[in-house]
């Protein structure tokens, strides 16, 4: 039977000239979208009007497009026996689908762009691309702030970029990256968090990449809201390149190329450094809490004729700031008055992986790598005209990790893939918090241990025609600080009932570790003595069972309609041990660790709702994406009471539309995005007993009843590329919050006037960059 393929392109500017007209040269590679083998003897041709420029390629499936006019293309990717593929405005990954029957003939069925690569996904998934977290306003070249476009997803903040999927805790969310499952990819992160400010992620180095909102596929555990399933592109292979960056999310310095001209192998390096901070440096930006960060990513492909391929990854950064509530930053709104903090973290990821090839329709993909992740902080407090140490912690996690997957192609008809993975933590866990009126520190956690989470999965999919398939899994975890164990079942089917539109549905039942400093936070005993004993040390994961329908209606070949109704039902869910609100779902979202001892797993929750996407992919230099969400997230504490989440907003509405005017070789483009959601949940400040004490207190009998006004941001993004003979280059002007309007973040009690105050998210803000690729 023949191959499905998989198409992975790299776009770069040459310095060559044709009739004065700028060119471009387009380089990729075609191979088995199940094997990842190399596919010989595929037709590639340029579609652009006027032009007339094609290839075939290679034995190793490579190959190259000369002297294309730079600007939009399209390409065409033919084989005979399949359905021939059109790839517009050069998107990265694009899947050539097998005819099952038996016939040397085309067979044109319904296919989005937003198809996820991984074909073992039937619902609440998609792919996308890098370009979409660079065109898309108000993203900052950032993918978790590009996908709060999305159905289903809410973003929890200006200040971060945690995202909220239907309803869940952010901590919800699974980071992937070229197979290997990393810690929270983001500067200023708090241990155990899947956000921050800023990402350490750098788009430039980034494909084709997958996004899940829920029902995900077995190979997937750890994770119970969902998955950004994360690739890097390989370097190019052909001709040295180089780029500069000059923006608010930092400088930035990157270099690719070819080790030699003999071969595919490549490398792909990029370094950042915290714009405002040499901004500080030079005496040109003075404020209080200037970030300061630095981070570096690459990638060194390697393939070989015998032994298959290997990649080594790296990707790390450092991040510190100093604040106070007066530091006028932005950054501030959890500083109280008269208290300074200093705050930072730090993560890194370096790994090795192998794909072997046993045939052309069988693959091993295996990763060895190490994880390192820490954050800190120290936290003075006013006291007789003098700052004393209040609080100090430092959280260390550093993961040894092993992953191996064997995919095999049977048939058209049918794929089997199944993995294993252990990963050993090494914990190093450490706070001491003041108790003034005895001048004593108590320790909340104080431990180094160890404890190791296995996992193992099995998948199959089945296509019995071209308009159904079904697929079937099943994935098992452990982890041996306490034995807990989790057998989970997937399952989702595909029905092209009509032409152009798919019914689909998916079940799994999913389950998720607790932020591992959950486990060993401490309860004092004796007081005495200083005796402590780890209460939460035999907690169980938290476990979801969801179900989602969907529907998904292709009107043109870049047009389409999606809706998605789902159900989970969450159980096994952390809460204290006595009557109390409190549960772990409403964790997540802070730049601090809340601890809380004595914990038991019999809370529960539920989640459910019903999305729409309205998309028209670019063609024809304009775009739009209109998504909504109707949904309601509630849960119940060990006090028996059903509460509305923290994370209950109900309603989001995303619009995002752009144009782009072709000027020559150059683009000028414009993009517009609009969010109208439902205000953030809270826990109430009683004035009265607040007053009387003299500080803030809160009415957890009414938590998270209360919410803010409804949250509204309009974003706008313009962008200049200029395309020249020897370079590139791209201006950009974006502005957040364009009607700067107000929206609330939080909450405080102000004890010198006995009111409470607010704290806003971001208002009017315009940011600018350049970027030169030579």
């Amino acid at each position: 039977m023949k191959k499905v393929i998989l198409i992975y392109t790299i776009l770069f500017i040459c310095s060559q000239s044709y009739a004065q007209i700028y060119t471009s040269k387009i380089a990729g590679t075609v191979t088995d979208k199940q094997s990842h083998a190399s596919f010989p003897g595929v037709n590639v041709l340029v579609l652009n009007p006027g032009t007339n420029i094609g290839t075939i390629t290679d034995k190793n499936g490579n190959f190259v497009l000369d002297k294309v006019p730079v600007g939009r293309v399209d390409l065409k990717f033919s084989f005979v026996g399949y359905e021939p593929v059109i790839m517009r405005n050069l998107q990265v990954n694009v899947e050539m689908q097998e005819n099952i029957q038996e016939l040397q003939e085309v067979v044109v069925r319904a296919h989005s762009k937003e198809n996820p690569i991984n074909e073992m996904a039937a619902v609440s998934a998609r792919s996308f691309t890098i370009e979409e977290t660079e065109r898309y306003a108000g993203s900052w070249g950032d993918p978790a702030r590009m996908v709060s476009n999305y159905a289903g997803v809410v973003s929890a903040g200006d200040q971060r970029n945690d995202i909220i999927i239907r309803g869940n805790s952010p901590l919800g969310l699974l980071w992937r990256l070229e197979g290997m499952d990393i810690p929270n990819p983001n500067h200023f992160g708090t241990l155990g968090t899947t956000g921050g400010p800023i990402s350490i992620l750098n788009n430039n180095q980034l494909a084709n990449s997958d996004f899940y909102t829920g029902a995900f596929p077995a190979e997937y555990g750890d994770a119970l809201s969902g998955v950004f399933d994360l690739r890097m592109r390989n370097g190019n292979f052909n001709d040295r390149e180089y780029l500069a960056q000059m923006g608010f999310n930092g400088f930035e310095l990157g270099l690719e190329g070819p080790f030699t001209k003999r071969s595919t192998a490549s490398y792909l390096f990029n370094y950042r450094y915290s714009f405002l901070d040499i901004m500080h440096a030079i005496g040109l930006f003075d404020i209080g809490g200037i970030p300061e960060y630095q981070d570096l990513s690459s990638k060194i492909f390697i393939p070989t004729n015998k032994l298959g391929t290997f990649s080594l990854i790296g990707l790390g950064g450092k991040s510190h700031i100093k604040l106070d509530a007066n530091s006028n930053s932005g950054w501030t709104a959890e500083v109280p008055g008269d208290t300074r903090v200093y705050y930072g973290s730090d993560m890194g990821v370096v790994g090795l992986n192998h794909k072997y090839f046993f045939s052309n329709k069988s693959h091993l993909e295996s990763s060895v790598y190490i994880t390192g992740s820490r954050s800190f902080s120290d936290v003075d407090t006013l006291k007789n005209g003098y700052y004393t140490k209040f609080y100090q912690d430092n959280y260390q996690e550093v993961k040894y990790a092993i992953s191996t997957s064997y995919n095999r192609k049977i048939n058209s008809k049918n794929t089997l893939k199944a993995g294993l993975s252990a990963e050993r933590y090494h914990l190093n866990y450490f706070d001491k918090t003041r108790n003034f009126s005895l001048d004593i520190f108590y320790h909340l956690t104080d431990t180094k241990d160890n404890t190791a989470l296995m996992q193992a999965y099995v998948e199959w999919k089945h296509r019995f025609t071209e308009q159904l398939s079904i697929n079937a899994g099943l994935h098992e975890q452990l982890l041996t600080l306490n034995n807990d164990n989790s057998l989970e079942p997937r399952a989702g089917f595909e029905w092209s009932f009509a032409p152009k539109q798919i019914l689909s549905a998916g079940y799994g039942l999913h389950s998720q570790l607790q932020p591992r400093l959950i486990y060993f936070t401490q309860t004092l005993v004796d007081t005495a003595d200083l005796k402590y004993i780890q209460t939460n040390r035999k907690l169980k994961f938290s476990r979801s069972n969801q179900f989602v329908l969907g529907y998904h209606i292709l009107f043109t070949q870049n047009l389409h309609l999606k809706l998605e109704a789902y159900y989970q039902s969450l159980f096994d869910i952390p809460v204290e041990k006595n009557p109390s609100y409190f549960s772990v779902v409403n964790y997540g979202a802070n730049f601090y660790n809340e601890k809380v001892d004595s914990l038991v797993n019999s809370g529960i929750g539920k989640n459910y709702g019903l999305e729409l996407t309205f998309e028209k992919f670019l063609a024809n230099h304009f775009y739009f994406l209109l998504t909504g969400s109707l949904f309601q997230s509630k849960y119940r504490g060990s006090d028996g009471v059903w509460r509305y989440s923290a994370f209950d907003g109900n309603y989001a509405v995303n619009f995002l539309t752009g144009y782009e005017i072709p000027l020559g070789n150059n683009i000028l483009s414009l993009d517009i995005k609009t969010t109208w959601a439902g205000g953030k949940r809270y826990v109430p400040i009683d004035l009265a007993k607040s007053q009387k004490k003299g500080k803030a207190v809160f009415d957890y009998t009414d938590a998270y009843n209360a919410r803010f006004p409804a949250y509204f941001r309009m974003d706008l993004r313009l962008a200049f590329k200029l395309n020249s003979r020897r370079i590139s280059q791209q201006w950009t002007f974006d502005v957040e919050n364009l009607t700067n309007y107000s929206n609330i973040y939080t909450q405080q009690y102000n004890s010198s006037t006995g009111e409470i105050t607010y704290t806003y998210q971001t208002k009017f803000f315009p940011i600018g960059s350049w970027r030169i690729y030579f």
